[in-house]
């Protein structure tokens, strides 16, 4: 077997990079998700379930979303908010339609429907790569913008042009409270990230890592190279349009397809650059920096400056640290900031012999 070909091979059953989290089960994770579940509703007040741990929750959900895609099947994309989209209000319709269908339900079939909208748009992958398939989804998510906001029956006719959230209620439970939503986000992306973790170790999670690592040499071995690439549209599409619904319903109340433009797409393409591509760890790592840093940031410069500083100098300060963060991590540190938490992690395991 050529050496190309068994590198290959070899990576494909490697996870990488290091997962913090997710990589051997252990007590951590159990109270972790204790202490979210139980802890956190309890002790939280209203403006840190709202403002900070929804957004963050669903913006990991996005980022795993792509990474499934782009980190594992090394597939790029920058139509990332427009399957969100699709999930949003494909949701709002079975909702509207058909109010009998539980909030569940009515993610899961919108999920779908975005599934269906990644797997046509993932079509393309069989006979394009890199450069040119990030335009062609680029054109997806311009598309899809554009179709949202054109037929006002995917909004039914309301003259704002938004989708609001109805009430929320799941098996007689309102959910309506800030507790309530958090709850509903913090267990729909639980379950999304354990059928994720199974989901990259499996035998597809190995394809597409044989895939992305060398697309040539996995057809070699007998991999459906274009069924495989497909498929992680289809997956990473669901996942982004379970991330939309929430957006819209447990998060913002209300949205508009300009919710979903192609700064959200960005905006998910950068968390999964800082935080680690191929890893889903790195989706959370990355998100929280994204929904922290700038809450941070806010406080710092009325701290340095007492008060006196203009909200759009903090925004161009944010941007301008965030381009210049993403150029250092690509040069120095691929993997993200998961690996860098991970090389620390290993350097604190032989402190203080050296460190």
């Amino acid at each position: 077997m050529p050496t190309s070909i068994a590198h290959s091979i070899q990576r494909s059953f490697d996870t990488a990079p290091l997962e913090i989290v997710f990589r051997r089960p252990r007590l951590g994770l159990p109270i972790l998700l204790l202490a979210a579940f139980v802890l956190v509703p309890w002790l939280g007040n209203d403006y840190w379930l709202n403002a900070i741990l929804i957004p963050f929750l669903v913006l990991s959900l996005a980022g795993l979303g792509l990474n499934l895609l782009t980190g594992y099947a090394g597939q790029t994309s920058v139509g990332s908010a427009g399957f969100m989209a699709v999930g949003a209000f494909a949701t709002y319709g079975v909702l509207l339609r058909l109010p009998a269908v539980p909030l569940p339900l009515a993610m899961l079939i919108g999920g779908l429907i975005a599934a269906l909208a990644g797997f046509v748009a993932g079509i393309p992958s069989s006979r394009i790569k890199g450069f040119y398939l990030m335009v062609t989804t680029l054109a997806a998510q311009f598309f899809l913008e554009w179709v949202f906001s054109k037929f006002s029956w995917f909004y039914n006719h309301s003259s704002s042009g938004t989708i609001a959230a109805p009430r929320l209620e799941v098996f007689g439970q309102d959910l309506s409270s800030p507790a309530g939503r958090y709850l509903l986000t913090l267990s729909s992306v639980a379950l999304l990230t354990w059928v994720a973790f199974n989901l990259v170790r499996s035998q597809t999670g190995r394809n597409w890592m044989a895939i992305r690592d060398m697309d040539t040499a996995a057809a070699v071995i007998g991999i459906p190279v274009d069924q495989f690439k497909r498929r992680a549209f289809a997956v990473s599409a669901f996942y982004l349009g379970i991330a939309g619904a929430l957006w819209t319903f447990a998060y913002l109340g209300t949205a508009s397809a300009s919710s979903f433009d192609i700064n959200r797409s960005f905006q998910i393409l950068f968390i999964i650059i800082i935080g680690g591509m191929g890893s889903i760890g790195g989706s959370f790592i990355g998100a929280a920096f994204i929904s922290l840093f700038p809450i941070f940031l806010s406080y710092a410069g009325q701290a340095l400056m007492g008060g006196n500083v203009d909200a759009g100098q903090l925004q161009n300060l944010q941007k301008v640290i965030f381009g210049s963060l993403i150029i250092w991590l690509l040069i120095k540190e691929p993997d993200g900031l998961v690996q860098l938490l991970g090389k620390f992690r290993e350097r604190l395991a032989v402190w203080p012999l050296r460190f």
